[in-house]
């Protein structure tokens, strides 16, 4: 994850390096809650799981270029904390187990969004799509093994902008996201073994409320 985040602030920094595109740029930072979701693999009557993501809170930033005066392109990095409450059979000869266990998964996506503004301008409607890749990480606190795998990540989000200076302004929204959870190295919930795979198509929906801040940077022509 501190990887993933240093990529994020250095892709930041390099594009605010670059005054003209300074004077179109914004910086963005969110905060969401997530809901909860559900799971499951089923591979036979001895090989399966289902569980849940819980609901947590979503944190992120965005480094936003208005390509045009009512289109933007957006590169959003976004991570969540939370738990994963699972039961699963890993094989005949193995008992039912549940385990809660810890999930972090931090988004990387590029996407544009369609802006509106109102007659006074202090309002600024937008909505778009955005695609990427969803890191994924999970541990069991049973025995401490973590498993890793890198997926294909979309997601879609509509909210406001209400600007309250010239560059300032409070950002509200609503937005979903999937993890193809078929596309992708297997992530798996168990002990590890022959294991359960998230590979076998069980995708990740969520769906998040909240909203954040945002700054334009440098000189602005209307």
């Amino acid at each position: 994850m501190k990887k993933i985040f240093f990529v994020v602030i250095s892709i930041l920094i390099t594009v605010i390096a670059f005054g003209q595109v300074e004077q179109h740029a914004r910086l963005n930072a969110y905060g969401m809650y997530s809901f909860q979701d559900k799971f499951d693999s089923y591979y036979d009557s001895y090989n399966y799981y289902n569980g849940q993501i819980n609901a947590a809170f979503q944190g992120g930033l965005g480094i936003e270029y208005m390509a045009m005066p009512h289109t933007c392109v957006e590169l959003m990095w976004l991570h969540q904390s939370t738990n994963a409450p699972t039961t699963y059979q890993e094989g005949v000869g193995n008992g039912v187990k549940t385990t809660n266990f810890s999930l972090n998964m931090d988004y990387l996506l590029i996407g544009s969004d369609a802006h509106v503004q109102n007659a006074s301008g202090k309002v600024e409607g937008y909505g778009g799509l955005f695609l990427g890749m969803a890191f994924v990480g999970a541990k069991n606190p049973d025995n401490a093994n973590h498993y890793t795998a890198t997926k294909f990540a979309w997601g879609t989000r509509l909210g406001c902008n209400i600007w309250a200076t010239e560059t300032f302004g409070i950002k509200l929204q609503a937005q979903f996201l999937s993890i193809a959870q078929g596309a992708g190295g297997g992530l798996y919930f168990g002990t590890g073994g022959a294991g359960v795979g998230v590979s076998t198509y069980s995708s990740v929906y969520q769906f998040q409320v909240g909203g954040g801040i945002t700054f334009k940077l440098g000189q602005h022509h209307k």
